[in-house]
């Protein structure tokens, strides 16, 4: 129908709202996807926008405005059709994905964190009052009024889960860590990962390990941490903050929690931080968040001021060992795709279009490995490559017998470079659904 996202239909069904992954903007398209219109264009400000829920009357529409990409804060929009204009209803704390109307038109329900504890709310659009209605240790979320007005619906329930290493040769699996963890990445020699656990909605921490879960060590603690990469010499390695309240940050340390170095201020948003091949610098992926794309920056490791590197050449993932090309990739949109960033002459070409999946380099630079998940099983590709091309087309390299999921707040799986080793999230927990009745 569309390369879209957050999808809202109306309220006769003959259309649906979206918002793109390239855009800034909100648009509306036939249920069949065809004649696109542009609903509203933020033109002037430093926020993106996504559709929420359909005014009653069907000239109007809720939407939510916000700053970065962790929407722990946004703003309520109403957007007329035949103005293209948007007023400011509020902004708010809270989970902008759980939007629903409490009283159509006047007031929404969704989940927010107070003091650690998510709860829903209440929001009254005319007065911009917030009201509590769920109490206690939480968490609740998902909330839906019962068409009967008998009251509300939520869910309450805590994740939980694994973060599992199969070790290929063997066919056998361990269990890393066994609590809720994601965003695995192996070091280079393939003996020890570093991953992100997710102990409350705002408090991620970074840890290290032996590929096997043994020696573990906390790295940092913070409300929403981002694995990087780890260095050549499988010591030194990369992560990133990003904090409504403190912005976004990239660090480097030792994989002992030792010799913390933050970077400058070089965005709202920022993804991976790729080290070079030499250590003496890193690559780091800064989202323009009014444009939607994804610049890249250079940091000397040595703390000198960073450089604006390349734009629009998808996210940076990898360095081949010869220094001379990033690997990037753009997971959704128009432009999905692997790419190449030249380091000599800062030019980004597509290697392969329409692939999703993230790029990694082979041990010996020769090729590149991508992951492909399909019918309860993955394959991993390899595809043969030289000085900034391709050799051939893509073969599979591997086929792991089951499947995993790509993406669990944050790349949800990694591969060793040799293949011999793949570490995955397992996520899981315990939900249960309440009704609060009506007083």
């Amino acid at each position: 129908m569309a390369s879209a996202q957050f999808v809202v239909p109306s309220l006769d069904g003959s259309s649906n709202f979206y918002a793109k992954s390239e855009s800034s903007s909100i648009f509306r398209a036939e249920k069949s996807g065809l004649n696109e219109e542009l609903v509203y264009n933020p033109k002037g400000t430093d926020l993106f926008f996504f559709p929420l829920l359909p005014f009653p009357g069907g000239n109007d529409l809720l939407a939510a405005g916000g700053r970065d990409f962790t929407l722990s804060n946004f703003i309520f929009y109403r957007i007329n059709f035949t103005s293209h204009e948007a007023v400011d209803l509020g902004e708010v704390s809270g989970n902008a994905f759980d939007v629903v109307w409490a009283e159509p038109g006047k007031t929404v329900l969704f989940s927010r964190t107070v003091n650690g504890l998510t709860n829903i709310w209440k929001y009254n659009l005319e007065d911009r009052s917030l009201t509590q209605i769920t109490f206690g240790a939480g968490p609740d979320y998902s909330p839906m009024t019962d068409p009967g007005g008998k009251g509300i619906y939520y869910v309450n329930g805590k994740s939980s889960g694994f973060l599992t290493a199969y070790h290929v040769h063997s066919k056998e699996s361990t269990d890393i860590v066994s609590e809720d963890a994601t965003q695995p990445i192996i070091s280079p020699d393939g003996k020890r990962v570093m991953y992100i656990t997710l102990a409350t909605p705002h408090r991620s921490e970074l840890w290290v390990s032996d590929i096997d879960g043994g020696n573990k060590v906390k790295i940092a603690t913070g409300e929403f941490l981002g694995t990087g990469s780890w260095a050549p010499d499988n010591f030194h390695l990369s992560f990133v903050e990003l904090a409504a309240s403190a912005g976004a940050k990239a660090y480097l340390v030792s994989s002992d929690g030792s010799g913390l170095r933050r970077s400058p201020p070089m965005g709202r948003a920022l993804g991976d931080a790729v080290w070079s091949p030499d250590q003496k610098s890193v690559y780091v992926n800064v989202v323009e968040v009014t444009k939607r794309i994804i610049t890249v920056w250079k940091w000397n490791a040595d703390g000198s001021t960073p450089e604006k590197f390349g734009d629009n050449c998808g996210e940076i993932l990898d360095v081949d060992p010869g220094g001379e090309y990033l690997l990037g990739s753009v997971s959704q949109g128009e432009k999905t795709g692997i790419y190449e960033l030249s380091i000599v002459d800062r030019k980004c070409t597509v290697l392969l279009p329409g692939v999703s999946s993230a790029g990694l380099f082979a041990q010996d630079g020769k090729s590149f490995l991508y992951a492909v998940a399909s019918r309860g099983e993955v394959a991993i590709y390899r595809q043969v490559w030289k000085d900034g091309k391709n050799i051939g087309v893509p073969q599979v390299a591997l086929k792991v017998p089951f499947a995993f999921p790509e993406y669990y707040a944050g790349n949800a799986y990694d591969f060793s470079r040799d293949l011999s080793t793949i570490v995955y999230a397992r996520p899981g927990g315990h939900a249960d659904l309440y009704l609060l009745s009506q007083k």
